[in-house]
């Protein structure tokens, strides 16, 4: 194995995560690399079916919705891990709370005064247009002033080897349960290198995230009621919703479990009676969540859950609303949004975008489509995109199309020259694979943010679809600490 190491060699224009030339790791990953390359070929097979094996006995699997039916698959996993710097996740890690600050002000803002449209920042007709505004919550003041509790912010590395953040997920994000299961895995397959490294643990995530919920009980309570409310088993993350709720201590229910009483309370359904439920950590998107408000014909939802939320007497995390700051649009302005209500510069850039309600900029974008990344503002995990580097002539003329009949639907930005990392392909050979890093961000009363997230890696080779719904797999994610430790801990005793 340690030839494979020396020959490795990042790939010409993109920044390696692991190795700066061919044979030289970058600092923190050291230790990593050196034992990897210990490794016999046998023992680096062994190691990938003792990883196989512990996602089939732990059961982690994720869904792929296909026209035939739903398909329940493994978790597509890469033992060899991605390393970051401690140094440089601090760094990221407060521009990450920043960002979600600003974002959480703006909602706020939205569904109140709106002054940010008053004052020219944003022009109206991308909230009148927004997909995911929902006038029902005009008015409505969550505690802490806070909407999008839970964040998941997509993170690049460009050729420079400096974090972008290619977009915000505020209404339901997924993927953290993989995060800490990618951990765990490692641990099993590779425990020598916990041992010698100062790696951060990750597995404290599900008690901020439950004490982060609890703080927003409206009732002052020792023990508040908190609550996962699922779509149910056929949907995608249903392993991460049961995860969470476990790890938690939380009751993993369906809008059948809860009921509205003339109180304007929710009450769970229990063997004893109802039990009045205090927060709920909703995987539902808006549209289903209360029948009386939204989709009419909802059986995901509760009826009159809207109506206990604004009588103050249950929390939803996240809100009804967050995810108008999803969009697309409105992420090309985050970088003026964190200036007007925080007065302070971006600490992670955005990627440069093109809007395409925009004359100038629509028609820059359809004289290079071959040369963009076309994205429409509402879609998620890689859906109706254009990788114009990968796309036919049919496909560019047809996106044409759609840009033209729809300009405030799509944006356009340069295809970034993704980093990547070495990663195991086949039996034993190590390749460069492109990938991208969800972290996680909490925001109550206070903010936390994951050490490290969730990396998604796309295994085809030269492909940029990282999704594991399209091919992509994922990694676990090291932070370490490079300089000397006083004392190290255990991390074991967290994760």
């Amino acid at each position: 194995m340690s030839t494979e190491w020396k020959e490795y060699a990042p790939q010409e224009g993109y920044f390696d995560e692991l190795i700066s030339t061919p044979g030289n790791p970058r600092q923190p990953a050291k230790r990593l690399v050196n034992y990897l390359s210990s490794l016999s070929e046998e023992e680096i097979l062994s190691r990938k079916m003792a990883a196989d094996a512990t996602i089939k006995e732990m059961g982690v699997s994720f869904t792929v919705y296909t026209e035939g039916g739903n398909i329940d698959r493994a978790w597509p996993f890469d033992i060899v891990p991605r390393v970051i710097s401690r140094a440089q996740w601090e760094k990221t890690a407060a521009g990450l709370k920043q960002r979600l600050k600003a974002l959480n002000m703006f909602i706020d803002d939205l569904y109140h005064d709106q002054n940010i449209i008053k004052d020219g920042i944003i022009p109206e007709f991308v909230l009148k247009q927004s997909k995911n505004y929902r006038k029902e919550c005009e008015g409505i003041s969550p505690r802490y002033g806070v909407w999008a509790h839970i964040c998941g912010t997509d993170l690049v590395r460009d050729g420079d080897g400096q974090f972008y953040v290619l977009e915000d997920n505020l209404r339901v994000p997924s993927g953290v349960s993989y995060m800490l299961e990618n951990r765990s895995i490692m641990k099993r397959v590779i425990p020598e290198v916990f041992e010698k490294a100062n790696i951060a643990p990750v597995g404290d995530y599900p008690e901020h995230l439950f004490d982060m919920l609890a703080s927003l009980s409206p009732r002052r309570v020792a023990k508040p009621v908190v609550v996962v409310l699922t779509p149910g088993i056929y949907n995608s993350a249903y392993f991460e919703h049961a995860f969470l709720a476990q790890r938690m201590g939380a009751e993993l229910i369906e809008g059948s479990d809860l009921v509205v009483k003339d109180d304007d309370c929710v009450y769970m359904k229990t063997i004893a009676g109802l039990e009045r439920v205090d927060v709920i950590y909703r995987r539902v998107d808006d549209m289903f969540l209360d029948p009386e408000v939204f989709e009419k014909d909802s059986v995901l939802g509760v009826p009159g859950l809207m109506r206990a939320w604004k009588a103050g007497n249950v929390a939803l995390a996240n809100a009804p609303g967050a995810g108008v700051a999803d969009d697309k649009v409105v992420y090309a302005y985050v970088p003026q949004i964190i200036k007007y209500y925080l007065g302070e510069e971006p600490l992670i850039p955005n990627v440069e975008t093109y809007l395409c309600y925009d004359d100038e900029q629509r028609e820059y974008v359809l004289a290079n489509l071959d040369k963009l990344v076309v994205k429409p503002a509402n879609e998620s995990g890689g859906y109706g995109m254009l990788i114009g580097p990968h796309s036919t002539k049919k496909e560019r003329e047809e996106f044409a199309r759609l840009i033209q009949e729809n300009p405030r639907n799509y944006i356009a930005q340069p295809t970034l020259a993704l980093s990547t990392a070495p990663t195991l392909i086949g039996k034993s050979k190590i390749e460069p694979r492109h990938l991208d890093l969800r972290p996680f961000i909490l925001q109550g009363k206070d903010s936390y943010v994951t050490t490290g997230g969730l990396t998604r890696v796309a295994m085809k080779k030269g492909s940029l679809v990282v999704n594991s719904s399209q091919g992509g797999g994922s990694k676990d994610t090291w932070i370490v600490d490079t300089a000397p430790a006083k004392k190290k801990s255990a991390e074991g005793d967290n994760d």
